[in-house]
């Protein structure tokens, strides 16, 4: 067996360190010697120190000292310098590479702060027809209204997402549902989606905006009971061509991909409505080992040639400890709203328009907008012990 000593380690490890394959330093020596000498100026130290804890004990960590100080005396003398300055010139070119480490990432920063600036818009023509609904019955026409919109402009695939509340509650409350999908669709995204039917009009022969619908038949069917799915149907008093249909909690289970895609193929021009699915973006399938087409299937079915656009959502969120809301009608942008509790009667609330945006909302544009209005200057917090002091 062949002995390794400490110094045939210590050669391995210094061309390894600097990038050079010990077979091919002899053929490329010309060339490689400069790299050498270049990186070993600047990376002494890491080399001592991948053996300062080795078994050899202190005797061997000196002799890499001692080896360290010569190859640096080396270079220096090669080029005709001083230690001192050969080392001057490693730390130079290390804090070199450090400020421009620090500009490139002070130029991310900025450009992340301008995309989130040019996401807001402080003033669009959408901002005087969409306000924040007060009760369930509010919610559910101000949605109705919107996927009209789109159906008439040619969008027959939707997606609306609804604040999750119960017939008696406020629009803006915010429910936690501990009992999970079961107990949301049940008291919540069942009695919703019946509502949104009853209210929608979407016929593919008789156009005209003005008829309502006369109390369709609706028929529910379970998908799977466990996780609170199901398919909505209005049977419409017109005929089938006014039919539509309504999935509502769908998950990025491969099954509901293929129920999707074929009721799509039956609906034909007919409207097809997902309503809150459990998934925001292709991106919701991930990898899954069981399912591994999954997410190209989506692309597909979902994202594809007819996409599911989003037509109506409502969202209840809390950004620096003030409750937010962010509802999207179509044609209309994203608009934002806070809410402040009122200074002279207890327990009440009144909402302020922050602004809009054409992107999902994040926390970053609502802390901005919120930061620029005179009314949350100070933080719910500091209100509060105002009011106590």
């Amino acid at each position: 067996m062949t002995r390794i000593t400490t110094e045939g380690l210590f050669c391995w490890a210094l061309f390894s360190l600097l990038g050079t394959s010990i077979s091919g330093f002899q053929a490329t020596a010309p060339t490689s010697s400069f790299s050498l000498r270049e990186n070993a100026r600047q990376r002494p130290n890491e080399i001592i120190a991948a053996f300062a804890t080795t078994d050899s004990g202190v005797s061997d960590a000196q002799k890499l000292l001692d080896k360290a100080a010569q190859l640096r005396a080396e270079i220096a003398a090669a080029e005709g310098k001083t230690l001192e300055e050969v080392e001057d010139e490693a730390k130079a070119k290390k804090e070199d590479e450090r400020l421009r480490e620090e500009r490139a990432k002070e130029e991310r920063s900025a450009a992340a702060k301008k995309r989130e600036e040019d996401n807001v818009l402080r003033d669009d023509d959408g901002a005087r027809f969409v306000q924040v609904p007060v009760t369930f019955d509010d919610m559910v026409r101000q949605a109705s209204r919107a996927v009209e919109r789109a159906f008439q402009d040619g969008k027959n695939r939707q997606t609306i997402r609804f604040n999750l509340v119960g017939e008696e509650e406020a629009a803006t409350e915010e429910n936690e549902w501990p009992g999970g999908a079961k107990q949301m669709y049940r008291e919540s995204g069942g009695p919703l989606t019946n509502a949104l039917l009853r209210e929608v009009r979407a016929p593919t022969k008789d156009k005209n905006p003005d008829l309502r619908r006369n109390n369709p038949e609706l028929k529910v069917q379970d998908i799977w009971d466990f996780d609170g799915t199901a398919l909505h149907t209005a049977e419409a008093a017109e005929g089938p061509s006014a039919d539509i249909q309504a999935m509502v909690f769908p998950n990025t289970d491969k099954k509901y991909l293929e129920d999707i895609h074929k009721i799509s193929e039956d609906m034909g021009d007919r409207l097809f409505v997902l309503v809150n699915p459990f998934w925001r973006n292709v991106e919701s399938w991930g990898f899954n080992i069981l399912a591994p087409g999954a997410k190209k299937r989506a692309q597909e079915v979902v994202f594809g040639k007819n996409a599911y656009d989003e037509t109506y959502s409502m969202m209840m969120f809390q950004v620096r400890g003030e409750k937010c809301a962010a509802i999207k009608a179509y044609p209309y942008d994203w608009q934002l709203f806070a809410f402040r509790e009122d200074d002279y009667y207890q327990n009440e609330e009144y909402v302020i328009r922050l602004g809009s945006c054409k992107d999902d909302p994040t926390s970053a544009v609502v802390t901005k907008l919120l930061n620029e209005r005179p009314e949350f200057k100070e933080t719910k917090t500091m209100r509060q012990m105002k009011k106590l002091g």
